[in-house]
């Protein structure tokens, strides 16, 4: 479970985020909203552990996840608005990469590649890939990791219609074992889930 206690966020001199508390259980998804600015992203890596908040608590287990250090990280998969890739390296190389520091499955990838349609890009370098490509390579690293929270600032960037629905399907499957989804997006998920709640950083 995760809970967040009272959270007050920060950007320079602004304050963006205060008082907010929430909690995630398992299978269950949060949509967070709201104009540019407003505090998403900030959320989302105070959420992950990178950013430390100015008051307040992010819990895990009913763990401070400031004690829980590693443990937690290896409870999270992060995809943020960058890329998260080596360019020179091929798709399939990153991708073992990927599986070697996050103890992941490195046997899976030929089967994710295929299954996220980038099968015919395995042996080309990561730079040479279009932006869909590249936003589809970033989305594959959730699944050569068994990790319980996804976080995902603007996943569907970049990506067509087809793979919007891929992406949904990936985020419904997750959510079916147990796992748990905080997802930031403008666009409309087309999600037909009942344990959906959007949280709008403008109210």
């Amino acid at each position: 479970m995760l809970d967040i206690q009272n959270l007050e966020c920060t950007r320079g001199d602004r304050t963006l985020i205060r008082d907010l508390s929430f909690r995630l259980t398992a299978g269950e998804l949060l949509h967070i909203t709201g104009r540019n600015g407003s505090g998403k992203t900030t959320l989302m890596r105070t959420i992950c552990g990178l950013t430390l908040p100015n008051g307040g608590e992010v819990r895990w287990d009913d763990m401070p996840i400031r004690r829980l250090g590693e443990d937690y990280r290896r409870e999270l998969a992060y995809v943020g608005h960058t890329h998260g890739f080596h360019g020179e390296l091929t798709t399939v190389e990153n991708l073992r990469i990927h599986a070697c520091l996050s103890s992941g499955q490195a046997s899976v990838i030929e089967t994710v590649l295929e299954r996220l349609g980038l099968a015919p890009q395995a042996r080309l370098p990561a730079k040479l890939l279009s932006q869909g490509q590249k936003r589809r390579l970033s989305l594959a690293r959730l699944l050569v990791t068994d990790r319980r929270l996804w976080i995902l600032d603007e996943p569907f960037t970049a990506l067509d219609v087809s793979s919007v629905r891929l992406v949904n399907d990936l985020i419904l499957a997750q959510l079916a074992r147990g796992g748990m989804v905080i997802l930031t997006s403008h666009q409309e998920l087309g999600l037909d889930y009942d344990r959906r709640t959007v949280l709008d950083l403008d109210r």
